[in-house]
């Protein structure tokens, strides 16, 4: 009986998210009981990145596994995760989906093991509360840039995340990054350049203002919570951290107050700053054009942010001024 009702909503999601020609790749259907052992009967938990769910480890086919239980699915936001994953799961940096089970009252997904985890609040790795090097934290906010350029850009209908934040990245092998979580996305009308919903979307932080106040979705959208997570990465702090100062309490508004101040080494990462070799005159550069690249990211009005692509070739340039 589940599985026929949640099958069928996972087929209406598939038709949405599916047609104009856009492939989804095939999703393995996996049985109840085949997840109850993997996790030991969701005994084996790891992972609690969001109030929708939880992350647990597992084995299947000899082979490790992470699996995502929903435990909220109140706007059927497991479909479209599942929909949006299948589409993505080609794309190096993004967690593959292997597959789902539709036998609980809410569905599970089975994705591929990453073996270091999902970042932290605070841009590290989570679980062991190590911090990243500079040019691991570079390449991660590169590598994420151009995945959501593809988001945005390989559709005919642009795909808008809407919940960019550090947990949902994950660290597969080589500390390569992954995208997950699209639980939340949003597709733009063909031919359209935004969508609206009533309903806002996100994560405490990380959602952009306009979108707030006017409910109206546009590229611009990941592009300012993609600007808070690079604040995250230079900083090594919390988006939101109530033990800061009332008015910076918000990233942004702690990093701005700095600016304003021209306490440029106050805002970096001291982790970052204590590195072997110091900071040279060109980390010095390539960090001050990474501030200037997160703060026009996370600009009050949305037309004056840079479009993901350029945001991406930006990053890179970046990188490159270290080589």
């Amino acid at each position: 009986m589940l599985f026929m009702e949640n099958g069928s909503k996972l087929l209406e999601e598939l038709i949405t998210c599916c047609k104009d020609k856009c492939r989804c790749n095939p999703i393995r259907g996996f049985s109840a009981k085949q997840v109850l052992e993997a996790t030991n009967y969701f005994q084996s938990y790891c992972y609690s990145t969001d109030t929708y769910y939880k992350w647990y480890k597992g084995t299947m086919d000899d082979r490790p596994v992470l699996i995502k239980k929903y435990h909220l699915n109140d706007n059927n936001e497991a479909y479209r995760d599942i929909a949006i994953s299948s589409q993505m799961s080609s794309q190096k940096n993004v967690l593959k989906l292997l597959g789902c089970c539709l036998e609980f009252s809410r569905p599970a997904l089975v994705y591929e093991d990453a073996e270091n985890g999902p970042l932290s609040n605070t841009g590290g790795i989570d679980f062991n509360s190590l911090s990243l090097s500079w040019n691991m934290r570079l390449k991660v906010a590169k590598e994420m840039a151009y995945t959501i350029t593809y988001l945005h850009t390989a559709f005919t209908r642009p795909i808008i995340h809407r919940n960019i934040k550090p947990t949902n990245i994950f660290l597969g092998k080589d500390y390569l990054p992954k995208l997950c979580d699209f639980s939340f996305s949003i597709s733009i009308p063909e031919g359209e350049t935004q969508v609206e919903d009533l309903v806002t979307a996100g994560t405490f932080g990380f959602v952009d203002p306009s979108y707030f106040t006017t409910t109206i979705i546009t590229e611009h959208t990941d592009v300012y919570s993609f600007g808070v997570f690079l604040h995250v990465l230079l900083t090594g702090q919390c988006a939101i951290d109530f033990s800061r100062h009332e008015i910076e309490q918000n990233i942004c508004f702690y990093v701005a107050n700095l600016v304003e101040k021209k306490q440029f080494k106050e805002i970096v990462d001291p982790k970052i700053l204590e590195e072997e070799g110091g900071i040279s005159r060109e980390k010095e550069l390539q960090l001050q054009a990474f501030l200037s690249l997160a703060l026009a990211c996370t600009k009050e009005e949305r037309e004056e942010r840079p479009l993901m692509i350029d945001v991406a070739k930006q990053l890179l340039k970046i990188e490159r001024a270290a080589c």
